[in-house]
């Protein structure tokens, strides 16, 4: 997949997002028998672009900001550390019952009891994310952008935002900007819009070049006909994601990229740990290996983060899935919902299975 290059762009990636907070007990408990918790900032699309933020590749952030709001400064203090820039219009709170951020309630889980997660999304300024508060000429144009991420999550979470996200696609389409979408299907989010975002989500996937999913996700956002979800044998399950893809293939000819994870629980702190990538005519597999979990959630970012990250560095097609596959296992091993890798060699040594002491 040709990039463009980036002496000509001033960012590697930018991420259209809703920022929030997750809320975590300490010690792997419950949420309903704790009485201490960890506070960070959150979403899902920064979790993907951290694995090319700490590893000093350029990144920027679209998002909204509740103006005054400490949860606001904790946010924009945190992506700072993550070394992204980022740019969202300040909106005003209203009055106590206006505008927030998200507040995502997590437990990790621990061995049999496996992780819960709350979503609070009422009252999300993010919802109002909308392209008259950008520039788009200036941020695809100007400042130049090689790889645009975007997210389900966020093309599903108002009418406002579903717009928001189809003008990003088309302004990156019209400026050389190369497109991944992760379909990341919600029920929740799709009720009684289920025109409306099948709509939007085929407008994007029209024009994108990294389409990334299970099979649900490709049967209930874009009605693509395939396999079952679930099933234990794992060979079934690969060659009936193959079968799925040849018919996306069809349907969403500019795409050259697809990609899925491939994960069996064990227990909450054991995985099996997989991923399938095609590229072109040409098909990546890493069948489930094992892997110890200290917190699952955020995994499925940071397989995406190390891909993208991979691609951009214009690796050959096989690293893609190895890098990727070991960013997110590393995510998994961090009480972040995100991957902070050290450096690449960090990564590669996870992928080899060497866990030995580093001095």
């Amino acid at each position: 997949m040709e990039l463009k290059s980036i002496e000509e762009c001033k960012y590697s990636m930018l991420i259209p997002t809703s920022m929030g907070v997750r809320i975590t007990p300490v010690n792997g408990q419950a949420v309903h028998s704790s009485d201490t918790f960890k506070m960070q900032a959150t979403s899902a699309e920064t979790n993907v672009a951290s694995v090319a933020s700490y590893l000093g590749m350029p990144v920027k952030v679209l998002t909204a900001f509740v103006k005054d709001s400490p949860i606001a400064r904790l946010i924009k203090d945190n992506l700072a550390g993550r070394h992204m820039d980022y740019e969202g219009p300040e909106v005003e709170q209203g009055d106590p019952w206006g505008y927030r951020h998200q507040f995502n309630i997590a437990d990790s889980g621990y061995g049999s009891r496996g992780p819960r997660v709350h979503n609070d999304r009422a009252g999300e300024v993010g919802r109002t994310l909308n392209v008259k508060d950008f520039d788009l000429d200036r941020i695809f144009g100007d400042e130049g952008v090689q790889i645009v991420h975007l997210s389900g999550l966020i093309a599903a979470l108002s009418p406002e935002t579903g717009q928001f996200c189809l003008q990003i696609a088309k302004a990156a389409k019209k400026y050389g900007t190369r497109i991944s979408f992760d379909l990341n299907y919600r029920a929740s989010f799709w009720v009684n819009r289920e025109k409306e975002l099948a709509d939007i989500f085929h407008s994007i996937a029209s024009v994108s070049d990294v389409l990334i999913g299970n099979e649900e996700d490709f049967q209930l956002c874009l009605g693509i006909e395939g396999p079952e979800a679930g099933g234990k044998d794992i060979g079934a399950k690969i060659e009936g994601f193959k079968g799925m893809i040849n018919e996306v293939k069809k349907a969403y000819s500019n795409a050259s990229v697809f990609a899925t994870t491939l994960r069996e629980v064990e227990s909450a702190n054991s995985h099996l740990w997989g991923a399938i990538v095609a590229e072109g005519d040409n098909w990546h597999v890493v069948e489930p290996r094992r892997i110890g979990v200290l917190d699952r959630i955020g995994g499925g970012d940071g397989f995406v983060g190390g891909m993208l990250y991979a691609i951009l560095k214009e690796w050959p097609a096989d690293k893609w899935i190895q890098f990727g596959w070991a960013t997110g296992a590393l995510a998994t091993t961090q009480l972040t919902d995100y991957g902070q890798p050290a450096d690449e060699d960090q990564v590669w040594s996870i992928w080899e299975g060497n866990a030995r002491v580093k001095r």
